[in-house]
């Protein structure tokens, strides 16, 4: 559902992390406990802490008071309620039952939350220790390395292969740092533009689903996210056609999402979701024929919702055993990186007395 007229707001992104999940929890409760859509809004407004968010609610209420539905409202805020979470208002509100939808989108907004904080955690986690590791060697052959170069210079032999190379790196770095600093700072730019087009996208997205681990990891997460989101939408009656439009949109990989779209062309023509979904890139087998017995006993919204169990449950373990397998890894890595550069400085102290002779 489109937005009217978008109203900007501030720090949405962290609204949208911190504020939306809690929101739809509460009015969930409050509207299951039989009080209006109005009353619920007004008093989440009044308890609400945060300003930004409080005027949202604001908005919100005086949609509601002017004789409109809150979906109406919440399209009005596209960076905190996406189109997956409007359509399923809309379908609350058509359908009649819009405490159940809210309480099952509250819950759907909660595992799909967790899971990502997990993944997001597990593929962050090594790149904070090899970022460490390299500043404390970037530190070291900077500021370090040069004291201890100036002494050994007095020796008059020739230093250690080992403690040469790494003299040579520090002469190296403090001759050009005024290029190496821009230089790494305008690769990260360019990277960043780069991921921002649209074959730029395609391509990072298609380099995470092919890593070794993290991509069968953020391959399994994504599909996970897909079936219990089209469930869900399903579920609440909303067409089959823009469920999958809404969902293919909501899962983050733009290569998963020209396979749910290829495969919406052929549903559109006629064919049922596991025919049209079977072949496509990233498309699980195992997911495709599960889907296929699903619909052939009538249960799809069961089998989508059991296949997403199945492959969250697959997420956690491979993530609990990456995790488990990763710390003693990057520690010895961390450990080699410094321990090899204090080895190198200290070497020619070792030999001291063959060098001084």
């Amino acid at each position: 559902m489109a937005s009217r007229n978008p109203v900007k707001v501030k720090r949405a992104k962290k609204l949208a992390a911190t504020q939306v999940i809690p929101f739809t929890r509460q009015l969930a409760s409050m509207l299951g406990a039989g009080m209006t859509i109005l009353a619920a809004i007004q008093t989440l407004e009044e308890q609400c802490d945060d300003p930004d968010f409080k005027g949202v609610l604001r908005h919100l209420s005086e949609v509601i008071e002017g004789g409109e539905p809150m979906s109406t409202g919440l399209g009005d805020f596209p960076q905190l309620f996406d189109e997956m979470y409007v359509n399923m208002v809309v379908a609350g509100e058509q359908s009649g039952e819009f405490a159940p939808i809210m309480k099952r989108l509250a819950m759907i907004m909660t595992s799909a939350s967790r899971l990502r904080k997990k993944v997001k955690s597990a593929m962050t986690y090594p790149a904070v220790i090899m970022s460490i590791a390299f500043l404390l060697a970037g530190g070291l052959i900077q500021f370090v390395v040069p004291v201890f170069a100036e002494m050994f210079s007095g020796f008059g032999k020739e230093l250690p292969w080992l403690t040469q190379k790494l003299v040579d790196v520090s002469d190296f770095v403090k001759a050009w740092w005024y290029i190496i600093v821009p230089s790494a700072v305008a690769a990260v730019w360019v990277f960043r533009r780069w991921k921002r087009t649209e074959r730029g996208r395609l391509k990072f997205d298609e380099w995470m689903l092919k890593m070794p681990v993290f991509g069968v990891l953020n391959q399994k997460a994504c599909i996970a996210r897909f079936c219990r989101l089209l469930a869900q939408m399903v579920a609440a009656g909303v067409p089959i056609l823009k469920s999958l439009k809404v969902v293919s949109g909501s899962l983050g990989n733009t290569v998963l999402e020209k396979s749910i779209m290829a495969a919406r062309l052929e549903v559109e023509q006629g064919n049922q979701i596991s025919p049209s979904l079977d072949g496509k890139p990233y498309m699980p087998t195992l997911m495709v024929r599960m889907l296929a017995a699903g619909e052939k006993a009538g249960k799809v919204e069961e089998m989508l919702d059991s296949v997403a169990d199945s492959y969250d449950e697959e997420v956690e373990t491979i993530l609990g055993t990456l995790t488990s397998l990763m710390e003693p890894f990057l520690m010895v890595f961390l450990g080699a990186v410094i321990g090899t550069i204090v080895l190198a400085m200290f070497l020619p102290i070792f030999n001291l007395g063959s060098l001084a002779s």
